[in-house]
């Protein structure tokens, strides 16, 4: 302490320096803090507003998209519709297809008179064709108003929608038969035709259906169609470019022992069409088809001859030895996977055939089968197979036959029209299927034999086995029945078309779309055993609530 107390004696300026550098220091330290705590305050003020002016942009988003900016508009579809036509006749055809692209499922059919409905008001004239003539038309799925309307032939042999890629429309389109002979493409959406072409098929010919599509054979970059002409025992083949209609190569002839129907079988690396009368099988390669019409081997390597079904096939014949009765009523694709087998009805039973090495899968015994073969889920996710055949005068049984096994799983014997419609399935949400059936229940013991059975709509679906919906009783003569889901997963309808035939004078032509459900809530439920489970209405409710499942 003395000395520095002695050298501050000493040196008296030389500490009042040190202190005022001390204070220097301590000056500039201070400022470097404020000005570091102003920045951090302006940094802190400035996400503050940030945050802020985020949350008030995303609430005006959010208002906006709520209440200014109009969500796109679902079609309302009504429950029932009807569509009248006066002094016409109906044809047996029915397509369902999104025509207006609105997500609806619409109505497409034919009918044949003078004028066409008062929407459009246009005359067979119009096309440069004698009066009465067939109109095609698309009615909306949602309400019954028709969306577009075209005269487009003097009758109509067959007609076939949703086919891709028929002339230069992206949209699907439809292909019409019509006499005089003539093919006619339409596209889907405008009812505009993309294409028309005559044909010579000759006289009383009939057009097997239905018109198959094949690979592109004329790299035009469009797929293309293939026609069978059936006169007399012969088969008349005609290869047509899709996209403009003109004909590839030239007719060649087939011949069979009858009148023929036909499938066509999609192997792995190869397609076979099988032509069956009531007692002969015939098998054509697509190869073959196309080399006998052009005289050119087809470029198409996918579409080889298939060496299992070549050694089957009678070379100078092409009979495919896949049976040894006759007799044979229906063939049927039954998908397995990504693979098809063959279900072969003839008068006394139905055999699974395996399409891969031909080999008998399973039979039934069933008698004079008298619809088509139709595929539903009795189980979930197991296909089955539902057959409707003849077992008395005016009486008919209906089976549904597991696909895989052959087991009967629920049968029903019905009175039955001859005319009656078949049947038709809908697939619902736990992965099962709801079948309509037309005919008229009698209980057991009160079974007669009526001349006229009345016509009437049943639902039976596999979660009641014992159990029976009575939708409705129609006295009209129905040309076509279909159901389907109009909206994905939604909306389960029925279709009918109702009045006379061509081969009948004109009148009165309906065309009616109703929501299942509709009816189900007013059914009448009938118990097929003594013991009813639940109440009749738990069941009307719970098949009411039944949701429904579109499949891929």
């Amino acid at each position: 302490m003395d000395n520095k107390d002695s050298e501050a004696e000493i040196h008296p300026l030389k500490t009042e320096d040190v202190k005022a550098q001390e204070n220097h220091e301590n000056s500039v330290e201070r400022r470097i803090v404020s000005k570091q705590s102003s920045r951090l305050s302006r940094l802190s003020r400035w996400r503050t507003a940030a945050f802020f002016i985020s949350l008030f942009l995303c609430l005006i988003i959010v208002f906006a998209f709520s209440f200014i900016i109009p969500c796109p508009e679902r079609p309302v579809s009504e429950r029932t519709w009807f569509r009248n036509y006066d002094n016409a006749v109906a044809y047996q055809f029915l397509a369902i297809e999104d025509v207006n692209e609105d997500k609806v499922q619409d109505v497409i059919f034919a009918f044949k008179a003078s004028n066409g409905s008062s929407s459009f008001n246009r005359t067979c004239l119009d096309e440069g064709l004698p009066s009465p003539c067939a109109f095609v038309a698309a009615v909306s799925g949602t309400n019954g108003r028709a969306v577009w309307e075209r005269p487009a032939a003097e009758e109509v042999e067959w007609m076939e929608c949703g086919i891709k890629q028929l002339g230069e429309a992206e949209a699907p389109g439809c292909l019409l038969v019509g006499k005089p002979v003539s093919l006619t493409a339409v596209d889907l959406q405008t009812g505009e035709v993309q294409w028309r072409q005559s044909s010579d098929f000759g006289a009383n010919y009939t057009v097997l259906t239905p018109v198959s599509v094949i690979p592109d054979v004329d790299s035009d970059g469009v797929q293309d169609l293939i026609i069978f002409i059936a006169a007399g025992d012969k088969i008349k083949t005609f290869i047509h470019s899709g996209k403009n209609g003109k004909q590839i190569g030239s007719t060649r002839s087939l011949n069979v022992d009858g009148k023929a129907r036909y499938i066509k079988v999609k192997l792995d690396s190869s397609s076979y069409f099988l032509f069956y009368t009531e007692n002969s099988l015939y098998a054509y390669s697509l190869k073959d088809l196309y080399s006998a019409a052009t005289g050119m081997e087809i470029k198409v390597p996918s579409l080889e001859q298939d060496p299992q079904w070549a050694k089957n096939i009678d070379r100078a014949t092409h009979r495919l030895s896949l049976l040894s009765s006759g007799d044979i009523r229906y063939l049927a694709k039954i998908p397995v996977g990504s693979r098809e087998n063959i279900l072969v009805v003839n008068s006394e039973m139905a055999t699974m055939i395996n399409a891969q090495n031909l080999q008998t899968l399973w039979t039934l015994n069933v008698s004079r089968v008298v619809s088509e073969p139709l595929l539903g889920y009795y189980k979930p996710d197991v296909l089955g197979v539902v057959l409707e055949s003849e077992i008395g005068l005016n009486r008919k049984k209906v089976m549904i036959v597991e696909g895989g096994s052959g087991a009967v799983q629920w049968d029903l014997k019905l009175n039955s029209r001859a005319e009656s419609p078949g049947p038709a399935t809908l697939s619902t949400a736990d992965h099962r299927s709801a079948f309509l059936i037309w005919g008229e229940y009698q209980a057991a013991g009160n079974e007669t034999t009526s001349k006229a059975p009345l016509q009437k709509l049943y639902l039976f679906h596999p979660s009641y086995t014992n159990v029976l919906l009575e939708l409705r009783n129609s006295t009209d003569q129905i040309i076509a029945f279909n159901a389907a889901l109009f909206e994905r997963s939604r909306h389960a309808c029925y279709v009918l078309l109702r009045g006379p035939q061509p081969s009948e004078e004109p009148g009165s032509v309906s065309l009616m779309k109703r929501k299942l459900k509709e009816d189900v809530s007013e059914s009448r439920v009938i118990w097929l055993s003594q013991v009813a489970v639940d109440s009749e209405q738990y069941v009307r409710d719970r098949l009411y609530r039944m949701r429904f499942h579109s499949r891929v």
